[in-house]
């Protein structure tokens, strides 16, 4: 039995979870999977009515899960400091979620806006320290909303986190034995001291894996790299802020936002790990029933691999390939005419 927290949160978030748990019940019998979903209503729409994005034990309330399943958090009316502070980073946190793990794959029948691609002369996946760095919260206002206001922002960088984060990409290129290769993304060029700790851990451990080639990109060059040549990338590893650029541009050069998966994980498995895609609430489509659901079935299959259903995983992911390969049942942002919910029928039926 795995016993998963469902936030469906805001936008389309509250569609794309439906679909996605559609397939997870549709798979499940075959592979002799057992489920518990307990849905928790924290959102937005529950800050208007609460002054906050979920109760104070929030946190508490969900360590006793096998694994948390997000939809997605964010709403117009609400500055995105409040929804990330009020809800994600307090997970990530609270459960030392270090690793934000985002696969970028070019499928076959999905067109990339870049010319000359194939389908998997992208596959790749960035590593992101997801704890400290840029998004550690670290700062504070000086003679606020007056005209000599000051802000200072630091960011926060240790050797333990940078470690941890390294090794774990290492590990993740010897483990999909593809190019066997890493690059680490840093601006050590212009941050002298945070991104000189970083380069500095990253050639320590590099020591430990000769068997992975490795390079090192500033982030401007990387985001030029990804456009010119992502076919040269295997995996990437990356500050929490840096990681979070080229994850984006990293869905769009294989697509669509609607096909970037993500994992929030703990690899010691001491509390529970987040999975949530990485498109957001997209507030300008919700509830108009065209939100591409695939993002969240893959990212369910991100949760199956964590939770030990590989070939549930496995089967998931193969669907979804196939559907897109077929080209006959997707949504608008592919450039199909199908719904969300078509689209999570196909898929549920295929696994089933």
């Amino acid at each position: 039995m795995h016993r998963i927290a469902v936030i469906r949160g805001d936008g389309i978030g509250v569609d794309v979870i439906e679909e996605a748990l559609k397939v997870l019940e549709s798979v499940a019998p075959k592979h002799g999977i057992k489920w518990e979903f307990t849905e928790f209503p924290w959102s937005s729409d529950y800050y208007f009515k609460h002054d906050e994005m979920m109760p104070e034990d929030g946190p508490e309330q969900l360590a006793e899960f096998d694994g948390i399943f997000l939809g997605a958090v964010g709403h117009p009316d609400i500055q995105d400091h409040v929804t990330l502070n009020g809800l994600l980073l307090p997970i990530r946190r609270r459960f030392d979620q270090f690793v934000c793990m985002r696969p970028s794959v070019l499928y076959p029948g999905v067109t990339s806006p870049l010319s000359g691609v194939k389908p998997f002369d992208i596959d790749l996946v960035v590593v992101r320290e997801n704890t400290e760095g840029e998004y550690a919260d670290v700062g504070g206002f000086q003679y606020e909303n007056m005209p000599e206001e000051v802000a200072v922002q630091s960011a926060v960088f240790t050797r333990q986190g940078c470690e941890r984060i390294i090794r774990f990409a290492f590990e993740l290129a010897r483990q999909r034995n593809k190019k066997n290769h890493l690059t680490s993304i840093t601006k050590s060029n212009a941050l002298g001291y945070g991104m000189v700790l970083w380069d500095r851990t990253f050639a320590d451990v590099a020591k430990e894996f000769p068997d992975i080639t490795t390079n090192t990109l500033l982030i401007d060059a990387a985001c030029m790299d990804f456009i010119r040549k992502p076919e040269s990338f295997d995996v990437l590893v990356a500050s929490n802020l840096f990681g979070d650029i080229l994850t984006d541009i990293g869905a769009i050069i294989t697509g669509s936002m609607g096909l970037a998966s993500s994992a929030n994980l703990d690899p010691t498995r001491s509390g529970p790990s987040m999975f949530e895609p990485t498109h957001g609430s997209a507030p300008d489509i919700a509830g108009q029933g065209i939100a591409n659901p695939m993002a969240q079935i893959l990212t369910s299959a991100m949760m199956l691999r964590h939770l030990g259903e590989d070939g549930a995983a496995e089967e998931i992911e193969k669907a979804v390939e196939e559907t897109l390969k077929i080209g006959e049942v997707l949504t608008p942002d592919l450039g199909g005419s199908s719904t969300t919910s078509a689209v999570g029928d196909h898929l549920a039926k295929l696994v089933s």
